[in-house]
């Protein structure tokens, strides 16, 4: 389990992400990440084999890690826990700059993440990128108002 501050790290040190599993329909929740990390200054880059060639985010939707920027820092992934090995054995072959491994909430797989750990990467497991932005760099809202804001309503 990583700290605040640990998460804090990995967020601020991030600039290029591969999402791995990212859907085309904006009511999904891997097409809202990766629009939020997008506009927050990271690099998005999209992965699905489905809508290859197609764009999401500014950048063309790459059909396989292989095809992602060798810059590209931090794997998203929303797929199955059980669908987990092979994309972070792929994702260490094919990543050079890869130093975070990261699956969302409800995906937990700890060979991969172990595999992960013996390469020297940082796993997160069962968190989100954005929410924990959010609630790190006080984005989150109540009642209308933006987290750290004095108000009476809170």
């Amino acid at each position: 389990m990583h700290s605040d501050a640990q998460i804090r790290d990995i967020l601020r040190r991030t600039r290029v992400i591969a999402i791995v599993g990212v859907s085309p329909d904006p009511v999904r929740p891997s097409h809202y990440v990766g629009r939020y990390l997008s506009r927050r200054g990271y690099r998005v880059i999209p992965v699905n084999p489905g809508h290859a060639g197609t764009e999401l985010f500014g950048e063309t939707v790459r059909a396989t890690l292989a095809e992602c920027p060798p810059e590209t820092d931090m794997l998203d992934i929303f797929r199955r826990s059980e669908a987990v090995g092979p994309i972070v054995t792929e994702a260490l072959a094919r990543l050079p700059a890869l130093r975070t491994v990261w699956m969302q909430i409800g995906v937990i797989n700890d060979t991969a993440r172990a595999e992960a750990e013996a390469r020297g990467r940082d796993v997160v497991m069962d968190r989100c990128p954005k929410i924990e932005h959010q609630r790190l760099f006080g984005e989150l809202r109540k009642g209308g108002f933006a987290t750290g804001v004095i108000s009476s309503r809170l």
